[in-house]
């Protein structure tokens, strides 16, 4: 591979030679070095369709999916571009492919340029609204899915589509400072407030612009960079330089501060995972696929961060423990609320392997939660005792097993994956020996991963619960053990679907060696280069795992997965491992699911759920809203009275007592309570999920093949 290599940079060396005297496009008021653009594009086409698990082309196809990747990210509200901005910027679409594969770049310069031009226009437009006289109760129909919207045909409509953001963005403000001044107990005056409320969207606004104009050309030649890339997949991107900190995040896994893991997608800020243990996660209400529209600290104006820089945005929401931040964010269903969250340390017990015995009547059962697939590689490498999540489930097994329970739940809800190795040798402890996973890189070679040890460490009944948040390493294990016939897997409709392994590729180790140039840092690719499949030879990428049971969920309607995003890697099958089923072990999945079913029916909180999830369908779906005083007053306290009657269907692991009793804790309360075990028990006791999972399990136990 590495020869290959060598002989593509330096066939690659004649072209960049030419493309050293070739005459740079114009600067547009940015210097920019244009000959380094160049070296990454073509070194973009060059080298990603050889190491990209599709083997995809730099072709025309690529290159309209590079383009409508590009386009969403340049304007994707649809706030400031005409429809003939985009028709002109059209006309580049089909020829990006052969203008990469020549060091010709014009795009990001065009683009650049016309964005400019109508930021400093709608500007101007904005200042103008600000000094007309709007009427606050007047009632007007604002559509919010861009994806509804053309794009404005001329600049008068384009100003009547901002004077309603505007007027939206004011009464919003005006409703918060009502409810302010209601909780203080103090007078309110309509007109002193719609006055202050104006004066501090203008504000934001003056601030929002500003940051705009600081974005520069070469930044627009990242992101369309970054277009190509995601074009082959979406967890394929080109990082520049000081996006590092960026990826040093996701690495991480979690925010200082908050404890979310966050990504930029089209414009917006949107919430890939919260971190087990963290500041979100112990507040509760932030969720996955939550979009962050404003950011603001305690008592302070918040910053409005769509069409934001992710690393900016981050460096927003950080801050000082025990501070506050508060996040304006819109749920999947389209409703908006404001999160208070305490900044604060991970607390590095919550992101470890928990266990619980759980007793319903005179029986018991045993209850894992395995946040994350994590795995200490640093000490394990230098022979020392890393923790790691097998050793950490073997011990929760054997701790249930003295209990005597009659089966056992692993939780892998909402967990993000995380170390392979560990999800083979978790799957393990259920089986005696065998495949778990088959990997194949972009070469077509395959590999599988077995667990090689005989023994297993708990054979008796076993339910796996997943959501749509379930991912990567969960996948593997809950595919495994369902393929096996060794468990019911209990969830949503399916798992998120990520079957793919990513790599670095530091493009200033691959500059051609008779390249006698320096340039400044080149910046990394993250590329997609194997693909998991089951025992059964079936991928687990973008269908994920479908449940043996499909309970009601929340989130049913969130379009959440590996299928909903752009360009995703397909679902495929590939020829099975030799493995062997435990039918002789487990009660016939259909009567197992029948009787789940009958249950499912009669259950008054899974039926809430599904009510719910019916209403938020409606409501993701009911995308234009009236602007006035009265109708979104009427409409925040909708909202408001669905979260109240819903509560708070997950019970998160240490605030369990007021989930499900309609009552609160106060903060004293909760700290003095937080650690005891007999809490966190009764919060499990509370979740439905596990409720249900508590009954299949009796099920399996009393249907099980003698």
């Amino acid at each position: 591979m590495k020869n290959n290599k060598a002989l593509l940079f330096i066939s690659a060396f004649f072209l960049l030679i030419s493309l050293s005297f070739a005459p740079c496009f114009a600067q547009t008021g940015q210097e920019v070095d244009q000959k380094r653009n160049k070296l990454i594009g073509y070194m973009l086409a060059k080298q990603l369709p050889s190491l990209h698990f599709s083997h995809k082309e730099v072709d025309n196809d690529l290159a309209l999916a590079a383009f409508d990747l590009y386009l969403k990210q340049l304007d994707f509200q649809k706030r400031f571009l005409l429809r003939s901005d985009v028709d002109y910027l059209s006309s580049f679409a089909d020829q990006l492919d052969n203008n990469l594969a020549r060091g010709t770049i014009v795009l990001p310069d065009t683009g650049y340029e016309i964005l400019a031009k109508r930021i400093g226009q709608v500007e101007e437009i904005v200042k103008e609204l600000d000094n007309e006289k709007m009427d606050p109760h007047q009632p007007e129909l604002l559509e919010n899915d861009p994806q509804k919207l053309d794009y404005a045909k001329d600049l008068e409509e384009l100003k009547q589509r901002w004077r309603l953001i505007l007027k939206a963005q004011i009464v919003n403000r005006y409703l918060d400072l009502e409810e302010e001044r209601l909780a203080d107990k103090q007078p309110i005056d309509q007109e002193v407030l719609w006055k202050e409320a104006a004066e501090k969207v203008a504000k934001r606004f003056d601030d929002f612009f500003l940051r705009l104009h600081q974005e520069t050309l070469q930044d627009h030649y990242d992101r369309y960079f970054n277009a190509v890339a995601r074009a082959f997949d979406p967890h394929t991107n080109y990082m520049a330089p000081d996006r590092k900190e960026d990826f040093d995040i996701h690495m991480r896994g979690s925010l200082e501060g908050i404890g979310a893991l966050l990504r930029e997608e089209d414009g917006l800020i949107k919430v890939v995972r919260i971190i087990p243990g963290s500041a979100s996660a112990r507040q509760g209400r932030l969720q996955a696929e939550d979009i962050i529209l404003e950011v603001g600290e305690k008592d302070k104006e918040p910053v409005e961060v769509t069409d934001m820089r992710l690393r900016d945005a981050v460096r927003l929401i950080r801050g000082p423990k025990e501070s506050e931040v508060r996040l304006t964010v819109k749920k999947p269903d389209g409703t908006k609320e404001i999160i208070p969250i305490i900044r604060d340390v991970v607390q590095i017990e919550e992101t470890f392997v928990k266990h619980a015995v759980l007793k319903t009547g005179e029986k018991s059962f045993g209850y894992i939660n395995i946040p994350s697939f994590y795995r200490d590689f640093e000490k394990s490498r230098n022979g020392g005792g890393g923790r790691n999540v097998t050793d950490d489930t073997r011990a929760a097994i054997e701790a249930l097993k003295k209990e005597g329970v009659q089966g056992i739940i692993v939780d892998l809800r909402n967990d993000g994956g995380g170390s392979l190795v560990d999800a083979v040798d978790v799957t393990g402890l259920f089986i005696d020996s065998g495949p778990v996973v088959q990997v194949k890189n972009s070469y077509g070679v395959k590999s599988v991963l077995e667990d090689s040890d005989p023994s297993i460490v708990y054979s008796g009944p076993l339910v796996v619960l997943v959501n749509q948040f379930s991912a990567s390493a969960s996948e593997i294990v809950a595919a495994a053990l369902q393929d096996y016939h060794r468990a019911i897997i209990v969830g949503g409709k399916h798992t998120h679907g990520k079957g793919t392994v990513q790599t670095i590729i530091d493009l200033n180790e691959n500059i051609p060696l008779l390249h006698l140039r320096r340039y400044d840092d080149l910046g990394a690719l993250k590329a997609t280069v194997q693909k998991f499949y089951r025992v059964n030879g079936g991928s687990t990428q973008y269908r994920g795992v479908e449940p043996d049971i499909v309970l009601p969920s929340l989130f049913e309607y969130v379009k959440s997965g590996e299928q909903y995003a752009d360009y995703s890697l397909p679902w495929d099958q590939d020829s099975p491992a030799s493995y062997h089923i435990y039918s002789d072990k487990i009660a016939d999945p259909k009567v197992i699911a029948e009787r789940s079913l009958a249950r499912v029916e009669k259950s008054e909180a899974l039926q809430l759920i599904k009510e719910e999830a019916v209403r938020s369908e409606k409501r993701s779906e009911q995308t234009a809203f009236t602007v006035d005083i009265a109708s979104m007053r009427a409409k925040r306290e909708e909202e408001r009275l669905a979260r109240d009657k819903l509560g708070d269907p997950f019970p998160r692991l240490d605030e369990q007592e007021i989930l499900g009793q309609g009552g609160e804790i106060d903060d004293a309360a909760r700290d003095e309570k937080k650690d005891n075990g007999e809490n966190w028990v009764a919060g499990l006791g509370k979740d439905p999920y596990v409720i249900e999972s508590e009954m299949i399990i009796n099920d399996l136990a009393e249907l099980r093949p003698k």
